[in-house]
Formats: structure tokens, C-alpha cells, sequence
């Protein structure tokens, strides 16, 4: 656990969100790491992202910790009551529905505004408002007609990231956009309202390559047919048909790299005497350097690397991640209870504070299993909580 001992940054300030999948999960995940009470509301039947499978089997578990869920029926006029009872108790409000959902629960920015003008609210949506805001997106979605599929694939072969990165990265914006408003609000006493996109966030992601245009007036290349600025910047096959990528970035680094693997002829040659003259060499010289360095194991390619300062990485599959010595040498994964009970590990947020990673407080929740306690922190008597449960406004802990 991060700074034991010391207030989390942002212990006090409480979030209401009304988020699934991936996107608004990921926003209330960073604030609570950070210390916020984060109050997932989900629907009766609990938010869907719980039942998926697939390669949506993880969402639930990696980006709902250290939140407390209640279930409200906002179907219901009681349920909408319940629901601004809380609002009215929160610094934040977060979502991530379909454009104009907010809007007929009531539940939007400008009605909430008027109730409380100190309120921070942040929506996650596909696109910033303009021509494409009514377009339904996903993050396959914006990786397709923003770039980055096109820069991922080979040429004729667009293909999205293996990570959700639009979905993650949007979720963090729209986080930072949250940080960003809260210190507003101490110099003008108001709150404000936060918009994050996939698609905007996937324009971000790949404004390298649109810079590369217009410097250089070349259209840059998918990235397996790239013209790498670097010219040792490659996965190598060696021994065994193991595979690992080996990386020489500097005229220094292409030294030392020449003299570790006894390649002093091309280190001689005036045709490679600059980074720029070996990456306009890379036609005869990559295949030079794959024979040169087929014959070792992988292993044996990294103990050099690694020795002689030069960068190199194996080629992990995610579930090989478990066993990192490194995140296990720095506590980089903690203890997580899944969500049919059984134990696990998951990676914290990528930053320190005080020296450590913030951990996990509080399990990924159960279905409503928080909604007496929420309910009662807002003024409702256990008499009032049992006949909302009567009327199947909301639920208890199902296991409790």
C-alpha cells in the first residue's frame, strides 16, 4: 500500500458512477487507487460487464477494484431519488451512456448543475460533440477509422491493438480531466463538466506519425514495413526458433554491440559508420546480422545485452506476467479476489507515490454488496432501505 501511514490524495472526495465495460470503469479505478470513494451504481440484474466471456472475462475484475457498488433501479422514480441522494452527497459524477440517457433520467449535467454547482461531472463517450457524436464507437471501432489499425497491421492488413489502449487511455484522460477540475474548483469554487472520446484519444495516440508527415512529407508506414529510424530495432529468430527483440539505437551502442559479438568487420565498414548509414543499409545488413546471430539461445542473446548495457526483451504472452521476477521484486501486482472467489494477482497503477504503487483497498464488489451502507450515509433509515429493497428499487449483499 502506497504512502502507509499518509492520506491517499484524494481521500474525501467521493464518486458516483454510472460506467461499465472498459472506458468509465477505468476513470473510477485511478480516482479510487488514489483514495476517492468511488460508489458504482449498477442496474438489477448488476452491470453486464460481469457476465462477459471471452476476452472481456477480465474487465470486471482489472477495473473495478477499490469500489463499492449498489444497485438502483433508475427505471423507478424511487430509484432516480436514491440515485440524487447520493449525487447531492458527491464531488464527482462519472458516466459513460449513450448520448441523450442522461439527459431523460434526469441525470445530466446541466439538471445536476442547478442542484449542486460545485459538482464535477465527466462523460466518456466515442467522440468529442461535433459531426461524428451520434456515431455508435467501441475501441475497435476508432482504431480502424483513426490510424491506428492501418500503423498496427501489415500494409492491406489493418489490425487493432491487443489491449483495450483507447478504452484505458481514454478512462485515464477522463481522470485527469476529473484531477484537473477538482483543482479548479479550489480557485473558483465551481465544478464543471469533463468530456474524454475514444476516437479524439486514438488521434492522440497516433499524432507521432501525423508530425512525421508533415515534417518529412512522407506518409508514414504501418509499423511491420516501417523505415525504423533506427536500424537494429527488430525481433530476431535464434536458436531453437526462440524469439526476442534486440535493439541498437546509438553509434556507442553499435560499438559496443560490434565488439560483444565479434562483428569488428562491420564496424569497419565506412558504409555503417552512422546510425542513418546503417538504417539506408538495412537490406543486406539485417540479414548480415540474423546468421550472425542465429546460433544462440535467446537467453544467451540477453545475458550480453543486459551486460553490456544494450536494450533487448523476450517476447512474454500476458499470463507469463504472473511470474515477472521484477513485478515481484517490487510488489508491481497485488492480491485480488475474483469474481467466482478464487485468488489472483492484478497489476496496480504504473506510478509510485511515496516510494510504492497505490494498492487495493477494497475488492472488486459484489453486486449492491455496499447499498445499506450507501443508503444510510445519505439519510435513509433502515426502515426506508428495506422498503426500497420490497419494491426492488435496490438490493442487499446478496451474500451476506
Amino acid at each position: 500500500m502506497a504512502n502507509a501511514g499518509q492520506p491517499l490524495p484524494y481521500e474525501g472526495i467521493r464518486v458516483i458512477e454510472f460506467t461499465h465495460m472498459v472506458m468509465g470503469p477505468t476513470c473510477g479505478m485511478l480516482l479510487a487507487d488514489l483514495g476517492a470513494e468511488v460508489i458504482k451504481v449498477e442496474p438489477p440484474d448488476g452491470d453486464s460487464t460481469r457476465r462477459l466471456l471471452g476476452s472481456g472475462a477480465g474487465f470486471f475484475p482489472m477495473f473495478n477494484r477499490n469500489k463499492k457498488s449498489i444497485v438502483l433501479d433508475l427505471k423507478q422514480p424511487d430509484g432516480i431519488a436514491a440515485a440524487l441522494r447520493l449525487i447531492d452527497s458527491a464531488d464527482i459524477v462519472s458516466e459513460n451512456f449513450k448520448a441523450g440517457v442522461m439527459e431523460k433520467l434526469g441525470l445530466d449535467y446541466a439538471a445536476l448543475k442547478q442542484r449542486n454547482p460545485r459538482l464535477i461531472y465527466v462523460s466518456h463517450k466515442g467522440f468529442l460533440p461535433g459531426p461524428y457524436e451520434n456515431r455508435t464507437a467501441l475501441d475497435e471501432v476508432v482504431q480502424m477509422m483513426g490510424g491506428l489499425a492501418y500503423m498496427t497491421g501489415r500494409p492491406g492488413d489493418p489490425l487493432r491493438a491487443g489491449a483495450s489502449v483507447n478504452d484505458i487511455m481514454g478512462g485515464m484522460f477522463g481522470a485527469l480531466g476529473a484531477m484537473a477540475a477538482l483543482a479548479q474548483r479550489e480557485k473558483t469554487g465551481v465544478g464543471t463538466q469533463v468530456q474524454a472520446s475514444l476516437f479524439e484519444n486514438n488521434v492522440f495516440l497516433v499524432g507521432q506519425h501525423m508530425m512525421q508527415y508533415a515534417v518529412t512529407g512522407n506518409a508514414a508506414a504501418p509499423m511491420p514495413a516501417r523505415i525504423s529510424a533506427w536500424a537494429v530495432y527488430d525481433v530476431f529468430t535464434v536458436k531453437d526458433g526462440e524469439q526476442i527483440f534486440l535493439a541498437v539505437v546509438s553509434d556507442k551502442q553499435w560499438a559496443v554491440f560490434c565488439r560483444a559479438f565479434g562483428l569488428q568487420e562491420l564496424l569497419d565498414d565506412a558504409r555503417l559508420a552512422s546510425n542513418n548509414d546503417r538504417v539506408r543499409a538495412r537490406e543486406w545488413l539485417m540479414p548480415r546480422l540474423r546468421q550472425a546471430l542465429a546460433g544462440h539461445t535467446a537467453a544467451e542473446l540477453a545475458a550480453v545485452f543486459e551486460r553490456e548495457g544494450l536494450p533487448c526483451a523476450p517476447i512474454t504472452r500476458p499470463e507469463q506476467l504472473f511470474d515477472d521476477p521484477h513485478l515481484a521484486a517490487t510488489g508491481g501486482l497485488a492480491p485480488i479476489t475474483l469474481p467466482d472467489g478464487r485468488a489472483s494477482m492484478a497489476p496496480l497503477a504504473p506510478f509510485t507515490l511515496g516510494g510504492a504503487q497505490p494498492g487495493i483497498r477494497l475488492q472488486p464488489p459484489r453486486v449492491s454488496e455496499h447499498a445499506d451502507e450507501l443508503l444510510r450515509s445519505v439519510g435513509y433509515r433502515d426502515d426506508e432501505i428495506e422498503a426500497l429493497k420490497k419494491k426492488q428499487i435496490t438490493q442487499g449483499d446478496p451474500s451476506s
